[in-house]
């Protein structure tokens, strides 16, 4: 069943009534029928019902612009929250590597103080044991000396008495 919209309009035919002598003097228009009358809220009621028709199609549109600047700001919204989340995670990763890479420079200078630690007590204790060993060597040469000096003295002292 086509709807009021679809319908084809019919021209309205309107059958006269003859109207009484005195009704049409007196007013000095035709006097309506009660089908005109009938015809005449019809027609009103019609574009009663047109005008309903376009103002909730308009408030359709606008109901639909409406929706659409609300998605709009929502998706902005939601841009620029995931813009600032990125920005923010981004900033805090940088953050994170700066403090990673201070401690990794901490930790590495700690490890080359101690290597310098270890190493001059290394050549200190090698120093002196080097030191040590020089000193025994050199009282042991000398005492070798020494007891060769006697010896060979001794040894003239018993040769100069036999060949005298």
């Amino acid at each position: 069943m086509p709807s009021q919209k679809d319908r084809p309009k019919k021209p309205i035919e309107v059958k006269e009534e003859v109207p009484a002598e005195g009704a049409e003097a007196a007013a000095g228009e035709r006097p309506k029928s009660a089908l005109d009358e009938v015809m005449s809220q019809a027609e009103r009621a019609y574009a009663a019902y047109m005008d309903a028709e376009r103002q909730v199609a308009k408030a359709y549109h606008e109901n639909e612009m409406q929706v659409a600047k609300a998605y709009k700001r929502a998706e902005a919204q939601s841009h620029r929250s995931y813009e600032a989340t990125v920005a923010q995670a981004l900033k805090d990763r940088e953050q994170a590597m700066t403090r990673a890479a201070a401690t990794r420079e901490g930790i590495i200078a700690k490890a080359e103080e101690a290597y310098r630690a270890a190493v001059e007590a290394a050549t200190g204790a090698c120093d002196a044991a080097i030191a040590e060993a020089t000193k025994a060597r050199d009282e042991h040469v000398e005492k070798a000396w020494k007891v060769r000096d006697e010896t060979i003295e001794q040894a003239w002292q018993i040769y100069s008495k036999i060949a005298r």
